[in-house]
């Protein structure tokens, strides 16, 4: 059993929801984004979504893509975000570590060479955009095959066969987009979440955490209580933006702890 899977049944024992916070790695420097993923895990993260940056990242909002402009100003490149992955394992060996990317600096490494490399430093699961369920079994078996657990994409408009490709490729969790449009937009259908989410467990089998549009406490709350789990992304980069760079490590970590309680309100709330 991976990391994450484990990682879900011990949330789920305990009657907790999954924090997935996300941030860009390389942004605002390259040096920042270690200490950045330890503050993730001091502010309650359960799994962490580190951002390969990329130039032309179809799926994401103006906020993102600025993270990743600046990070690939930066000079990082997708060793170098391995490299960051390697370092945090130093101090963190039980927070699993998603690596969500494009297919593009995959390929150009080579997927056993990528995956081999992955393997090594720590990662996880690999969540890549662009690369469809029924176009990549070769890479999820690729993947799995070194422990690493394949995560793909649902969203509003995907259909029964869609799920069923993801039951065959995927394992660890389904990040499952909130709406129609790119990370950050707003104005979440709740009605539309509840009733998708259990028609998708049933489906896949695996857990569901649930991104786009999640912008603070409440919202992540709300969701929690439909959901496995939250991702939230956007929101934290605008924290990072926000800051002097002194302040950026501080800044997101007291966020995260405001989105944590939150979920875990939850909890007691059932209790």
């Amino acid at each position: 059993m991976s990391k994450i899977q484990t990682s879900f049944q011990r949330l789920h024992a305990e009657g907790r929801k999954a924090l997935i916070p996300f941030i860009t790695a390389g942004d605002p420097d390259p040096a920042a984004t270690v200490p950045l993923m330890h503050a993730l895990v001091e502010g309650g993260a359960d799994v962490i979504e580190l951002g390969v940056p990329f130039s032309d990242p179809m799926a994401d909002g103006p906020t993102i893509q600025r993270a990743s402009e600046r990070a690939l100003a930066k000079g990082m490149t997708l060793r170098k975000v391995l490299d960051a992955v390697r370092e945090f394992r130093r101090t963190n060996s039980d927070t699993p570590v998603v690596l969500m990317g494009y297919a593009n600096p995959i390929e150009a490494m080579g997927v056993q060479a990528f995956t081999d490399a992955a393997q090594m430093a720590g990662v996880d699961g690999v969540l890549v955009v662009d690369y469809p369920p029924q176009e990549c079994m070769e890479f999820a078996r690729t993947l799995k095959s070194a422990g690493l657990d394949p995560i793909f994409l649902l969203a509003p408009t995907s259909s029964e066969q869609r799920f069923a490709e993801v039951a065959a490729a995927g394992s660890g969790y389904i990040y499952y987009v909130s709406l129609k449009g790119v990370t950050g937009s707003a104005n979440i259908d709740l009605d539309e979440v509840a009733a998708r989410i259990p028609k998708i467990r049933a489906a896949v089998g695996m857990p569901v955490g649930v991104g786009f549009g999640i912008r603070d406490a409440e919202s992540a709350r709300r969701i929690g209580e439909l959901a496995d789990g939250v991702v939230i992304g956007s929101r934290i980069i605008e924290e990072i933006e926000r800051s002097v760079p002194d302040q950026a490590v501080a800044r997101v970590r007291d966020f995260i702890k405001g989105i944590r309680e939150a979920l875990d309100q939850i909890g007691e709330t059932a209790r």
